[in-house]
């Protein structure tokens, strides 16, 4: 657990920088300098590139986690597996790039507006998809070299304050909104020539593989596994993208919009995991490799009540804010107000199942897992379907959330008949009855005039009941043992003082 709390706890800190900068730039900037639409382009502009970058990896953010320890071998810079990954990742960029372009008829003439705005940048989607392949393959690299920290910086901090620096020239007049657009992408696509500087330096990679320890059975498993991680990983970024992409084609930019700003608060839920799932990944495949199945059971355990704390924090914070949330963003966007609530609680779903993909991904049961994946994707499908011509941008959040519910709940039943591990316990139950009383005592509280000094009285109060009530349960030892850790440090520097 060690390297996990260390890479956890920077990767934490970077990511809450990251999401103070992306608050500023979803929740102020976005809503204030742009339209609807213009804020549903770019929206679906990176949606198409995320979609297209994660397919051309080919699965190999799945076989680099996995397969990797074989390759393991400083002295022969790992016999040449970054290079490996690289030329998998340009091909299937060719591919991406290919079928994108040969479905341009279909993508922008079914539109429910003919896609007149997104037409215009539709071909910029290519080369953007090149660099955030690319970033995936360097920083999945890092990440396996247990350095999953300076990606963080880089896609956290780096490149959202490319994109404030963006924002900022077209507020004050020095560009126009097309000019924006571009500008918009290229804070998107240099981090990628960041990260792979910082890989220069490092000294510690190849561009060419080395074929003559590619033997045969090698080269089947790491087929077999790419082709299981295809369905795994396009499944898993469709799930983040298929309601921004059906929302455009179905309600159209402004309404895409305006549920991007939106989801963007609901989101916020799961931020917290990402550093303790990036690195956890590669603590859980050394662990099945070692076949010490009571490590990958204890990080499960703890991910679970630890991440259900903070993202039960977050959610409750957001829930008792929500009126203030629309004094920040404006009002234009009151017709996703339960989408925030809604997809918070989609992922606080996801932070209470811990790290149970990469359980499933590093496990023998990968297959099972990508099979797991596509069923998702599609329910996501069937379901946004069915709930967005019906309810609109509400229903693309139910789609998300009835999914989310019935994934989690099958993973939850394979990993306990399968491994017999289980997350929960009566710590769970408690967890969730303090988030509920927690928000119904907060909403006690009249609205005071000016809202700034609400969302600063509410979420002190929120904090303070819920913080308390989480030490005083002890629901989680490593909560409790950090607060103890400050405490002394508080009492030896003011004894110093």
């Amino acid at each position: 657990m060690g390297i996990i709390l260390r890479q956890s706890i920077s990767g934490f800190i970077y990511t809450i920088i990251g999401v103070v900068l992306g608050f500023l730039i979803t929740g102020l900037f976005m809503p204030r300098f742009f339209q609807p639409e213009e804020i549903g382009l770019l929206r679906v502009l990176i949606s198409y590139a995320n979609v297209m970058s994660t397919f051309a990896i080919l699965g190999f953010s799945i076989v680099s986690v996995k397969i990797f320890p074989v390759f393991r071998d400083k002295a022969t810079k790992h016999h040449g597996f970054f290079g490996l990954s690289f030329w998998i990742g340009v091909v299937g960029f060719l591919v991406a790039s290919l079928v994108y372009l040969g479905f341009r008829n279909v993508i922008l003439e079914n539109g429910v507006e003919k896609s007149a705005l997104f037409n215009q940048y539709f071909y910029s989607v290519v080369p953007l998809t090149f660099f955030l392949m690319f970033y995936m393959v360097i920083d999945t690299y890092f990440r396996i070299l247990y350095q999953t920290v300076i990606g963080i910086v880089y896609r956290e901090i780096v490149q959202r304050v490319l994109i404030i620096l963006v924002f900022a020239l077209f507020y004050l007049n020095y560009i126009n909104f097309n000019q924006n657009v571009y500008l918009y992408l290229a804070s998107y696509s240099l981090p990628t020539l960041f990260l792979f500087g910082a890989l220069l330096r490092k000294h510690d990679f190849s561009f060419i593989p080395d074929f003559k320890f590619l033997n045969k059975p090698l080269v089947k498993e790491i087929a077999h596994v790419g082709l299981y991680g295809i369905f795994s990983s396009l499944a898993g970024i469709l799930v983040i993208n298929i309601d921004i992409l059906m929302l455009n084609q179905m309600q159209g930019l402004a309404q895409t919009g305006i549920y991007a700003i939106t989801f963007f608060f609901g989101a916020l839920v799961l931020i917290p995991s990402r550093s303790l799932t990036k690195i956890s990944s590669v603590i859980i495949a050394d662990a099945f490799n070692r076949d010490d199945l009571k490590e990958v059971d204890t990080i499960y355990k703890k991910s679970s009540i630890n991440l259900g704390i903070i993202g039960m924090l977050i959610l409750i914070g957001l829930w008792g804010n929500l009126d203030n949330v629309f004094h920040i963003i404006g009002e234009e966007f009151r017709p996703g107000q339960w989408v925030i609530i809604i997809i918070g609680f989609s992922n606080l779903l996801d932070m209470l199942m811990g790290i149970s993909n990469q359980i499933f991904f590093n496990s023998k049961y990968y297959t099972t897992s990508a099979y797991l994946s596509l069923f998702f994707m599609l329910m996501l499908i069937v379901t946004n379907l069915i709930f967005i011509p019906e309810f609109g941008i509400l229903g693309a959040a139910w789609a998300a959330l009835l999914s989310k519910f019935i994934y989690s709940l099958i993973k939850y039943l394979f990993l306990w008949k399968k491994f017999n591990f289980q997350p929960f316990d009566w710590k769970t139950i408690a967890l969730l009855a303090l988030g509920i009383g927690t928000i119904f005592l907060v909403n006690l509280l009249p609205v005071l005039p000016n809202y700034l000094i609400d969302i600063l009285v509410r979420s002190s109060l929120i904090s303070l009941i819920f913080g308390a009530g989480v030490l005083l349960l002890n629901l989680s030892e490593d909560v409790n043992q950090w607060v103890e850790k400050m405490w002394t440090l508080l009492k030896i520097w003011k004894n110093k003082a």
